[in-house]
């Protein structure tokens, strides 16, 4: 062979190895970009996508990367990125990812995911960034993550992560830069593999529920490149270790929010670029560290400890400061006039603490200063002239020793200033006039002085002022005209004062207004009908005035009124009906001229004429032959004839409703009886019926955000059987469950199954139910339905229900205070509101009682069974009244009377009952040997008496009375036999929010 013919040979073997490379080559491309498309679509398959985000998603694209929210390598063409943020995505997380072997970042945040977070992820070995924040997930953090070395950036925070973080999480990530699991349930320790992560930049785990002491700081002390650390909000305890100042990147510290105690870190002053530190709301002693080298701190906050020492005199040498909080600390001394060289100050908040003397004038410097609360110190003097002359939006200088008059301010504070609390000092003079040209002001307190007055003029520039108190000074002349001008004012507080002269009418005008307090002045005259159009006002007192005539009856009209007191005036006549009036204590109406009570010994006035009495020996009345009247005897006849006093009326009147009580609940209990065998026969036929129905043969199990189905429990009949019984409901059967990996649920079985003709009603009905989320409601995690079973699946709540720890707790153990019966209250309130006001049509509950209230561990309420009323629409009344039984004392008379209206007026009927189970620690059906006794009608004969506070829980040996006596009369509004008589749940909880808060202390309340 020639040798031309041997290079022709080897030059064409070679072309067909390339040309079988390049083949080869082309095929696996193809194969891996079909990967990708396949993994997606699995992906996608997942989810749910209400905006169509994903439209562009086709299975019969070769390639992803014309996709939207996916990025491809430019040269392999693999998938590298997904970013999906804020798309409003629904689902799992998890499968079909594994097949993206290239990617690099996965950023699904701010959507909707549920779940628990698939360990397939970590199957995905090139992923560097990871961010699963702001959704639902729940679960554990999977084990898994810690094998994924290429992370950079994981973010999980603001899940409803729960368990103790893996103790290998770190062990084989350090590369990692950034970890977030902030907002979350997780607990236990931090593990101590955490040093490993040596190019960790940023660590957040704050507000969740970790623990320990802090032994592990010095191995985050070690983490040589860390600029961010925040493990606030958790419950670690113990001292913290000097060291910090071996992290020279530290930018952010923030330990706030745990149990620390001991000293702060001696060496925190030398982390030279420290912009943040926030130590506060923990248990810090001992004097402040020198901190005078941190030149690029912005941002310091060490209160709510128990910090001791004069205030620092280097505190001019922190240039940069622009927030200086110290307050609830000891911190004693006088305010130094270096104070004044901190030029970009905003915030400056002392309050609470021991110091004294004057303050500077050189405060007045910091002219960017927005915010001023030096509130419970010893400062004395006058206030200084240069503060007012400041842009600020809060002055809050009460609780001290200032004298002298009030600045009279400027322009720049006339448009700035929006809360002004002066109150409890020494200050005298007068209001100033400029005072009316504070245009911005919502919050206005100037009470407990010795000013001598008239009001401020010009109180109808006052366009956004929510609260004016003036309470206790010197304050004379009349409630001006204008008083309401704007239509804002929520709060009048002016007791205490010289006001004379009536009230006027314009106050009708204060159509925004919720408390009314004009006690202890000269106010005559009578009490204006216009109050009347104050249809929010829940709280009015008139007390000791000079008030005469008749109270208005128009005043009836206002049924958020939760307490009124008007002794020690010149008042007569009648009551108004309606409203609380008629439930008015001896202490709210005595020393009076004449007004008409059971309750008040002495005259009743009235200026209308009397009603015509028959005498029955006057001479129109026939006589019989004897000159008797006809009929029974003359001692009987004269028996007869006397007319009952109204003492007697009423007594008879209470033993009359007494009787019909205790008819009407031993009627109740013989219908229930008699109905429960008709129940069980009709739940039988309904069961057997849809059985028979070709619809009700399909199996459904669901999480809600999710179209999978019998994937998470294979078989949930199998798992009722070896779940724990923890209790029996209106509606079925509890079980505590394991789902495995440590989580806990609550099924309830619910014994009306097949009450609903169809799966799909069922499906509809309960994943409506599904989407009521509020922290004052058991989450709904799912369902699962079939022709034998119907089961709801919800959070598991450890603590146990109010009933427990009210009605059936053991003699050693503690009662509830009264600070937890309010939370209790006030939470179930805004739970119930949300339910009411939130949906169209409103989740009726139906079934409000103790037992349905459970707690956490710091006795939150959490409300159960809510809006299962909406699974009973096939039960006719004889159904739905044989539930009763196991709620008698809860059930609104309207429905007790079998006019089965079921709307909000029936749960508002049961709340109020439960609040006076609270306040009193009974039942609210009570069986003696002879006697029935009902807890409303107990109360309010308790009430009228005015000895309300013999029926308060003798276990409670310290409470409140100015909480306790309009918490029973608000049970007792609740409770009304009118529903239209009863409060919504949003007025329920204002009013709550009144009653703990009558004189707000800070302006975040609006």
């Amino acid at each position: 062979m020639k040798v031309t013919d041997l290079l022709k040979l080897l030059l064409l073997s070679w072309v067909s190895m390339a040309s079988l490379r390049h083949s080869f080559c082309t095929g696996n491309s193809t194969l891996q970009l079909n990967d990708d498309v396949l993994g997606l679509i699995v992906f996608k398959s997942d989810l749910y996508d209400p905006s169509s985000a994903l439209k562009s998603w086709n299975e019969d694209d070769n390639s992803p990367c014309p996709w939207q929210h996916i990025y491809c390598h430019p040269v392999t063409g693999r998938v590298t990125q997904i970013t999906l943020d804020s798309l409003g995505l629904s689902g799992n997380i998890g499968r079909g990812l594994e097949k993206l072997q290239s990617l690099q970042v996965l950023s699904l945040s701010r959507n909707n995911f549920t779940g628990t977070i698939s360990p397939e992820i970590s199957n995905v070995s090139s992923l560097n960034r990871l961010n699963l924040s702001h959704n639902s997930l729940s679960g554990r953090i999977p084990n898994e993550l810690a094998s994924m070395a290429s992370l950079k950036f994981l973010d999980l925070s603001e899940n409803s992560l729960s368990g103790p973080i893996p103790v290998n999480m770190f062990d084989n990530l350090s590369s990692l830069r950034f970890v977030s699991f902030a907002d979350n349930l997780l607990e236990g320790p931090i593990p101590s593999s955490l040093p490993k992560c040596s190019s960790l930049s940023g660590l957040n785990l704050s507000n969740n529920h970790l623990s320990g002491n802090p032994s592990f700081v010095n191995g985050i002390w070690s983490l040589a490149r860390l600029r961010i650390l925040d493990i606030s909000h958790n419950v670690f305890s113990g001292s913290v270790p000097d060291g910090v100042s071996a992290l020279h990147n530290l930018k952010e510290l923030q330990l706030q929010g745990n149990q620390f105690s001991g000293s702060l870190p001696s060496d925190i002053g030398f982390c030279p670029h420290l912009s943040r530190l926030d130590l506060g709301d923990n248990l810090f002693t001992g004097d402040l560290p020198n901190l005078q080298r941190l030149n690029f701190l912005r941002f310091l906050k060490l209160s709510n400890n128990k910090l001791t020492g004069n205030f620092p005199d280097w505190i001019g040498d922190m240039s940069s400061l622009e927030y200086l909080d110290l307050a609830g600390n000891d911190i004693s001394g006088y305010l130094p006039a270096s104070i004044g060289d901190l030029k970009l100050l905003n915030y400056l908040i002392l309050s609470n603490n021991g110091l004294t003397g004057e303050v500077p004038t050189s405060l007045a410097y910091c002219s960017r200063l927005s915010v001023l609360r030096l509130r419970g110190n010893g400062f004395n003097g006058s206030i200084p002239h240069g503060l007012f002359d400041l842009g600020l939006n809060e002055i809050d200088l009460a609780k001290n020793w200032f004298d002298g008059s009030i600045p009279p301010g400027s322009s720049p504070l006339f448009s700035s200033l929006q809360i002004l609390d002066l109150s409890n000092n020494k200050l005298r003079g007068v209001i100033p006039t400029e005072m009316g040209l504070f245009s911005n002001l919502r919050y206005l307190n100037l009470s407990w002085n010795n000013l001598q007055s008239s009001l401020p003029p010009k109180l109808d520039l006052f366009q956004n002022l929510k609260v004016l108190d003036l309470r206790n000074n010197a304050l004379y002349g009349s409630i001006p005209e204008d008083l309401c001008s704007s239509n804002s004012l929520s709060i009048l507080q002016l007791d205490g004062n010289s006001l004379s002269g009536p009230i006027p009418e314009e106050i009708g005008n204060c159509s925004s207004l919720t408390l009314l307090s004009l006690s202890h002045n000269h106010l005559n005259g009578s009490i204006p009908k216009e109050i009347s159009k104050l249809d929010k006002l829940t709280i009015l007192k008139l007390e000791l005035n000079k008030l005469s005539g008749e109270i208005p009856m128009e005043l009836g009209r206002l049924n958020n009124l939760l307490a009124v007191n008007i002794s020690y005036n010149r008042l007569e006549g009648r009551l108004p009906m309606g409203a609380i009036f008629q439930n008015l204590d001896q202490s709210a109406l005595q020393g009076n001229l004449g007004i008409c009570s059971p309750l008040l010994k002495g005259p009743c006035k009235m200026n209308s004429p009397k009603p015509l009495v028959l005498n029955p020996f006057a001479n129109n009345i026939p006589m019989n032959s004897n000159n008797t009247v006809p009929g029974p005897s003359n001692s009987a006849r004269i028996r007869d004839s006397r007319f009952l006093r109204f003492p007697t009326i009423i007594a008879m009147a209470a033993a009359i409703s007494i009787v019909i009580g205790v008819i009407v609940v031993s009627l109740l209990n013989a219908s229930a009886r008699r109905n429960l065998s008709f129940v069980d026969t009709a739940l039988e036929s309904m069961c057997s019926s849809s059985q028979r129905s070709g619809s009700s043969a399909t199996v459904r199990f669901t999480l809600f955000g999710t179209r999978s189905s019998g994937e998470w429990v294979n078989n949930p009949e199998s798992l009722v059987n070896k779940a724990c019984e923890i209790g029996n409901g209106v509606f079925g059967t509890v079980y505590k469950a394991s789902l495995g990996e440590g989580r806990i649920v609550a099924i309830k079985k619910l014994t009306t199954s097949n009450i609903i003709q169809s799966p799909d009603d069922f499906d509809r009905e309960v994943r409506i139910l599904g989407n009521a989320r509020h922290p004052n409601l058991i989450t709904l995690k799912g369902y699962y339905c079939s022709p034998q079973y119907q089961l709801l699946m919800s959070d598991y709540a450890p603590s146990g229900s109010l009933q427990s720890i009210l009605h059936e707790r053991s003699p050693s153990s503690p009662p509830i205070s009264w600070a937890n019966r309010f939370k209790i209250a006030l939470g179930t309130a805004k739970g119930l509101a949300y339910l009411h006001h939130s949906f169209n049509p409103p989740i009726i509950h139906y079934n409000i009682k103790p037992s349905n209230i459970l707690l956490d561990e710091n006795y939150n309420p959490k409300i159960s069974d809510f809006g299962l009323a909406r699974l009973l629409t096939k039960l006719d009344k004889h159904v739905i009244n044989s539930r009763f039984q196991s709620a008698l004392g809860y059930v609104a008379p309207e429905l007790a009377c079998q006019s089965l209206r079921v709307d909000e007026k029936c749960d508002i009927y049961g709340y109020g009952v439960m609040i006076l189970e609270l306040v009193t620690g009974r039942r609210p059906v009570e069986y003696g040997e002879d006697d029935v006794v009902i807890l409303s009608d107990h109360v309010r004969v308790l009430l009228e008496q005015g000895n309300a506070l013999d029926c308060v829980d003798p276990s409670m040996t310290e409470y409140p009375e100015e909480e306790v006596l309009p918490v029973l009369k608000l049970g007792l509004v609740c409770t009304s036999q009118i529903p239209s008589s009863r409060p919504s749940m949003a007025e329920v909880v204002q009013i709550l929010h009144v009653i703990r808060t009558p004189v707000p202390q800070r302006m975040e309340m609006f």
